[in-house]
């Protein structure tokens, strides 16, 4: 990745609405390269802006990263249903004898215990792990350091170019 990218997707991970005009300040980048590097990185590179939210000040205070492993039979009808539940904020393939890792937002452990029953009365759930998340310490922050980001090796994007 080169300097100028490197320091356009430090700005983006460190706050996604900074202006342009901004971000041309901060990185010595002119407005309409920074323009043209994000318009290429739309759908690729960047995959969505998104805001990260404080649940708890909408009273769903527990967090909990559940390890499930299913019957294989039941393994897509589960991904399925995991992508519907409005509980489930991210859903990842996992490996190591779990087929899915669950991060659901619930009101209270008493919602998570039903959430985890409701699977097993509708699919095989042969084991879980539940852990439950008390402190959120450090979130979203790769690549958010210019210093650190430009340490690291990334390679630099595959981006298709409209061609008219």
């Amino acid at each position: 990745m080169k300097k100028d990218e490197s320091a356009i997707i430090c700005q983006l991970r460190q706050n996604a609405r900074i202006s342009l005009t901004k971000m041309s300040r901060r990185t010595s980048i002119p407005i309409s390269t920074i323009y043209e590097k994000l318009k290429s990185y739309q759908g690729t590179l960047v995959k969505k802006y998104t805001a990260l939210i404080d649940f708890s000040a909408f009273g769903y205070t527990t967090k909990a990263n559940l390890f499930l492993k299913f019957e294989r039979e039941d393994k897509e009808n589960v991904r399925n249903y995991l992508m519907k539940n409005p509980n489930v904020n991210s859903l990842y393939k996992v490996t190591n004898g779990y087929d899915y890792l669950v991060e659901g937002i619930f009101r209270n452990i008493k919602e998570v215990e039903e959430f985890l029953d409701n699977l097993e009365m509708k699919f095989n759930l042969r084991e879980r792990q539940v852990y439950y998340i008390v402190d959120e310490l450090r979130r979203e922050e790769f690549l958010s350091d210019s210093d650190i980001a430009s340490i690291i090796k990334v390679p630099a994007p595959q981006i298709q170019h409209c061609t008219r």
